[in-house]
């Protein structure tokens, strides 16, 4: 195995301890939610005593599938990671305040799990639960995967907030998910567009491997200023999170190709191939 993917695996399994001790150190002893997937498991832990970490493997696994096919391999192996990593963290962190004040307690408990699910995002996987879905919505939609969290998150509070009858909880989760999904929008900067220029020799081939992708591409001729010689340039806009496909997929097929990595202030058109 590569050091970069061992790397890979490892920032997944630092992102898990991250969530559980937001779960276990600040949102679980309040009774607070995280929303998405974990809230579920979190308001059924409190209404049933159910083990916390079994609710969050057994609601992640059909998700997971759903991913799989939506997302790829590569993206969801790491996912896996992730969730049965964060399982087994719920499963050993102790269930202990660190904070007696909720409000508090629902600040840092969202920085906490925005700073696991983000560099999770970051990583190349995500934490599982509503983060796959968000992730979904955002190769269809040009949304912040963060705002697309918030916004479904926000349901499941609405759902807390009647179940429980205790709408000082369900306010001060929802501003617990609220600085969750700002971390992850500042960690993860997956809807920030960037635009890639490849002078390559090898253009069929590299072009076989970027048509797979969601993302349009431009053929240019070029012409060496130096030595005259006629050489083809690609050109693709795509976003932070997707660009680390976009380079692995160059230095396999083409490894002495010439690319130009620029930031994109804005689009307009279509952002993905029909």
């Amino acid at each position: 195995m590569r050091l970069s993917n061992i790397w890979k695996y490892l920032v997944a399994i630092l992102g898990a301890a991250f969530i559980a001790c937001g779960f276990n150190l600040f949102l679980v002893p309040h009774q607070l939610l995280s929303g998405g997937v974990s809230g579920l498991s979190m308001l059924v832990n409190y209404f049933t005593r159910m083990d916390l970490s079994i609710l969050y493997f057994a609601f992640n696994v059909p998700i997971l599938v759903a991913g799989w096919f939506q997302l790829g391999k590569r993206f969801i192996v790491l996912s896996i990671v992730s969730v049965v990593a964060t399982t087994w963290f719920i499963a050993i962190v102790p269930v202990h305040a660190l904070s007696s004040d909720t409000l508090l307690a629902s600040v840092f408990g969202g920085v906490l799990v925005g700073i696991g699910a983000g560099i999770s995002f970051r990583a190349g996987g995500s934490s599982g639960g509503f983060d796959i879905v968000g992730s979904i919505v955002t190769r269809y939609r040009d949304f912040p995967v963060g705002n697309v969290l918030v916004a479904m998150n926000g349901l499941v509070i609405l759902a807390a907030g009647y179940l429980q009858q205790d709408w000082n909880l369900a306010l001060a989760s929802m501003i617990s998910i609220f600085v969750s999904g700002k971390v992850v929008n500042f960690i993860h900067i997956s809807h920030y567009k960037v635009t890639v220029y490849i002078i390559t020799n090898e253009t069929d081939a590299l072009l076989t491997k970027l048509l797979e992708l969601p993302r349009g591409v431009t053929k240019i001729k070029t012409e060496g200023a130096f030595s005259h010689k006629s050489k083809d340039m690609l050109m693709t806009v795509t976003t932070r999170y997707e660009l680390q496909e976009l380079k692995r997929i160059i230095k396999q097929t083409d490894p002495k190709a010439f690319v130009n990595i620029v930031e994109t202030v804005g689009i307009m058109g279509s952002f993905r191939r029909g």
